[in-house]
Formats: C-alpha cells, structure tokens, sequence
C-alpha cells in the first residue's frame, strides 16, 4: 500500500524561467535543488530567446550567459502538460513579465482550450535593479494569467522565517540585481522554501485527484 501512495504522489516540476544574464536561471536551479530535496521529479528548462542577436552581442553579460546556458532545453507545451506542478522564474519589464515568457504562455492556447491546464499548480519569483522595480506586480501580472488557465496558485505567504531575510516578498521569492550584476538580498533559503512549498502542495492535488 505504502509503494502505491508513493507512486500516486510523485510530484513531476517544470522549472520555466527567464534569463538574460544569470540571476533567474540561477533562482531556478535553487528551486531545482528545494524541489528534488521534497521528492519531485524536475526539468529545468528556458523559454525560447526573441532579442535579436545584435543586442546581445553588444551586452557582454548577456552574451556569456546565452552561451553558458546554450544546453538547456527550451520548455514546449509538452512539458506544460507533462508537469503536476510549474514554478516561473522571470526579470520584471515595467511591472510586468518579459516578452519571450509572454509569447510562450500565449503559445499554450490549445492546451487551455482543451483544459490541459487546469488544476496545474503554480508558483513564481521574479528579479528587478531594485527592490521597488515592479518586482510584485510581476509576479502579480504572471498569476493573473494562470488564474485564466484555472491554475492552483501556491505563494510563499509568510510560511516560514526564512523569507523575512529575503524582503518578505508574499506573492513569490524576489531578488534585487545590483550594479555590478550579484543579488544584493540572500534569496536561495526562500527559493528552496517556496519550490518545497509548491511540491507539497502538489503532492495533495495529485493524492486528492488520484482517489
């Protein structure tokens, strides 16, 4: 009985980020690491990049980052539907998300047509220059979409003492990117508090729809 429980509840994560120089693909492999600690089953995986290759060549950072990231494989909408549970890691644009996350998300209109979404359980982080630089209505902007998809939205809240030490941000983990390109706030103990979270959560969807 105890090995069919496991089966059951075995959480499968996609971890969709953003990334032009760092910090978001480094926010997703810390919720990677949170994720396979609480027992989940977890891709890494990028949305496809739509700057033109002449603005990231000018850019050194972006341009080192686009290469060192060049084997991470780009999420479809296959692993939308293969995923119980998807955690978004994206830099805010003007208080929003940027532009390759939104063509993605915008990109999966066949499987919300067909309910595919439905009951996904979601989370989100996001980054900005500075601590009032649109970091939560990113994240705020991102969960309305997911609402439309009839996603289960699990935020950190005020779940555990750890978030304090990262800003306490309720709605989703966020970091401020300093000058000189580093996270200025410790955010990895919040990152891997909030991926627990969302695959506990998920494992009690996945029970509950699987009895």
């Amino acid at each position: 009985m105890g090995k069919v429980i496991r089966i059951l509840t075995n959480v499968k994560l996609a971890v969709i980020y953003y990334s032009s120089t760092g910090t978001n693909y480094e926010l997703s492999k810390w919720a990677e690491a949170g994720a396979k600690d609480a027992g989940a089953e977890v891709k890494v995986l990028k949305v496809p990049e739509l700057a033109p290759e002449a603005a990231i060549a000018s850019n050194p950072a972006w341009k080192a980052h686009v290469e060192a990231t060049k084997d991470v494989p780009e999420a479809t909408s296959d692993d939308i539907e293969w995923a119980d549970a998807i955690i978004f890691s994206v830099p805010t644009r003007f208080g929003n998300v940027p532009s390759q996350l939104k063509q993605f998300l915008d990109t999966q209109g066949g499987l919300w047509a067909t309910g595919k979404t439905v009951n996904k359980v979601v989370s989100a982080m996001t980054s900005a220059q500075n601590p009032h630089g649109g970091q939560e209505a990113t994240l705020l902007s991102l969960y309305t979409s997911m609402m439309h998809w009839g996603a289960i939205i699990v935020p950190p809240g005020y779940t555990d003492q750890i978030l304090f030490g990262a800003g306490g941000n309720p709605y989703g983990t966020s970091v401020t990117q300093g000058q000189d390109g580093k996270m200025v706030e410790d955010v990895e103990g919040a990152v891997k508090h909030q991926a627990k979270r969302t695959v506990e959560v998920a494992k009690w969807v996945k029970s509950g729809m699987s009895s």
